[in-house]
C-alpha cells in the first residue's frame, strides 16, 4: 500500500510539474504572439534627437526560425546567399532612408575645347554645392545637362528592452524596441524593421 501511495505521489508531482511547465510555456508564447501583433499594428515613430538628428523607433518582432523562414522568405533566401545558416541568425534588421536636399548653386561659365574636326571653344555653365553630407556638382551645356550627387549617411541602431511599469516600479520586459538615428540631417528614415529570432 505504501509503495502504491509513493508511486502515486511521485506520478502526481511529475504531472503537476509538467503541467506547470507547459502552462508557463503557453503563457510566454501567448505574450510573444500578442507582442508581435502589437508590433505589426504599430507604425514607425519618427522624431528628432536633442542634437537635431532624424531618428525612428519601432517595436521588434520576435519570430521563431521556422516562422521567419515562412513569413520572411526573401530575407531568409538572402541570408542563405551570404553563406549563413538560418539557425545561427540571432536577429535581422532592415532600414530604408530617403535623402532629399533643396539646393541653390551659382552658375559660372567655363570654356572647354569642343570635339570637332576644327578646334573651337564651347561654353559650359558649371555649378557645385556641398555640405558635410551631400555633394552636388554638374554642368549645363547648350543641349544637355550633367549632374553628380553623392550622399553620405551613418545609421546608428540600438535595440533595447522596455520594462513593464506600475507606478514607479519597473520590472521584466514589456517589449523590445529598435532605435535608429541618422547622422545626415537631409535623410528621413522611411522604413525600419527588426526581427529577433527565438529558439
Amino acid at each position: 500500500m505504501k509503495k502504491f501511495l509513493l508511486c502515486y505521489a511521485v506520478l502526481t508531482t511529475a504531472l503537476l510539474a509538467c503541467a506547470c511547465r507547459s502552462c508557463r510555456h503557453a503563457r510566454g508564447e501567448s505574450r510573444r504572439l500578442a507582442d508581435n501583433q502589437t508590433a505589426l499594428a504599430s507604425e514607425v515613430e519618427r522624431y528628432r534627437t536633442r542634437l537635431g538628428e532624424e531618428a525612428a523607433s519601432v517595436q521588434a518582432l520576435r519570430l521563431r526560425c521556422a516562422e521567419f523562414e515562412e513569413l520572411r522568405a526573401a530575407d531568409a533566401a538572402r541570408i542563405r546567399q551570404l553563406g549563413i545558416r538560418l539557425r545561427r541568425v540571432e536577429a535581422a534588421a532592415k532600414s530604408s532612408t530617403q535623402t532629399a536636399v533643396v539646393l541653390r548653386a551659382p552658375l559660372r561659365d567655363t570654356l572647354v575645347p569642343r570635339r570637332a574636326a576644327v578646334p573651337a571653344w564651347d561654353t559650359l555653365r558649371r555649378f557645385r554645392w556641398r555640405d558635410p553630407w551631400v555633394t552636388v556638382e554638374g554642368s549645363i551645356g547648350r543641349d544637355s545637362a550633367e549632374c553628380r550627387i553623392r550622399s553620405v549617411d551613418t545609421l546608428r541602431q540600438v535595440v533595447h528592452r522596455v520594462p513593464r511599469r506600475f507606478l514607479f516600479i519597473r520590472w521584466g520586459t514589456k517589449a523590445l524596441r529598435q532605435q535608429i538615428v541618422s547622422s545626415n540631417p537631409h535623410t528621413r528614415i522611411v522604413y525600419t524593421e527588426y526581427v529577433r529570432i527565438e529558439r
